[in-house]
C-alpha cells in the first residue's frame, strides 16, 4: 500500500533545503546506518560567543521521509541557540511537516537525534561538558537506552517501561534485551530495534546485541 505524504513532506523531499556540507564546520555528526537504509550527516557553524547556530547543512542517505525530516530540521535549527536546539522534539519536526506516516515516524527521531549529537560534540570540544562513555554493565546499558524513543509516543522506552528483561555479560560482550510491545506498536519494531542496536553497540566492549520482542498481555 502506497504511503500518503503531506504536501510539505513532498516539497522537502523534491526540493530539500540546506543540502551539502560546510567545509569549515564547527561540529559534525552522523547518525543511522547505511545497512539499515537511513543515515544523516549534519555539519554546523556555531558562534562561540552567542552559541547560535548560524549555518547548518545535511547529507541524507535514505527514503523520502529521511530527506524531508533532515531538510525541515535544518530550517528549525538555523538561528537558534544550542540550548533551544536541545529542547527540540521529534514532534516539532513532524508538526512542521504536517505529519508523517506512522511507519516513518522514526525518521523524525533520527533527524533530531543527529542534530543534537552534533551540538553535543561541539559542547565537548569547547569544554562545556564531559564526554559521557557508558560502561558495559546493567546500569550503563540501561542509561544508554534512555535515548531510545518509541516512535508512536515519542517517549523513551525506559521511561515507558517497555523493557521486560535486560541481561548483560561484560566478559562475553553480550547484551540481551526483551521489550514488551502492544499491538499498536508492532509497526515500529524494526525502527525500535535499529535504534537500540545503534545505542548499545556504541558502548565499548559490546560484541553481541540480541533484541527480542514480547507481546503485551491483555487482561481478560
Amino acid at each position: 500500500m502506497a504511503l500518503k505524504y503531506s504536501t510539505k513532506v513532498i516539497e522537502h523531499f523534491t526540493q530539500p533545503q540546506n543540502v551539502g556540507e560546510i567545509p569549515d564546520a564547527d561540529a559534525m555528526a552522523t547518525e543511522g546506518s547505511p545497512a539499515c537504509g537511513d543515515m544523516i550527516t549534519y555539519t554546523l557553524k556555531i558562534n562561540p560567543e552567542t552559541k547560535v547556530v548560524e549555518d547548518v547543512r545535511f547529507r541524507s542517505f535514505g527514503c523520502a521521509s529521511n530527506i524531508a525530516t533532515a531538510s525541515m530540521t535544518t530550517l528549525l535549527a538555523k538561528g537558534k541557540t544550542i540550548n533551544e536546539i536541545k529542547k527540540l522534539k521529534h514532534r516539532d519536526i513532524t508538526q512542521a511537516l504536517d505529519g508523517l506516516p506512522a511507519v516513518k515516524m522514526h525518521c523524525s527521531v533520527l533527524a533530531i537525534d543527529a542534530l543534537k549529537s552534533a551540538v553535543h560534540k561541539w559542547e565537548i570540544d569547547h569544554g562545556m561538558i564531559e564526554d559521557k562513555i557508558y560502561k558495559l554493565d546493567y546500569d550503563g546499558v540501561l542509561e544508554s537506552l534512555k535515548n531510545c524513543l518509541n516512535p508512536r509516543t515519542g517517549i523513551s522506552i525506559v521511561e515507558n517501561r517497555l523493557i521486560n528483561k535486560l541481561e548483560v555479560e561484560p566478559e562475553a560482550g553480550s547484551v540481551f534485551i526483551e521489550l514488551k510491545l502492544c499491538e499498536m506498536d508492532e509497526m515500529y519494531v524494526e525502527a525500535i530495534e535499529e535504534e537500540i542496536r545503534e545505542k548499545v553497540q556504541a558502548i565499548p566492549g559490546v560484541k553481541i546485541v540480541l533484541v527480542q520482542f514480547k507481546a503485551c498481555e491483555h487482561s481478560g
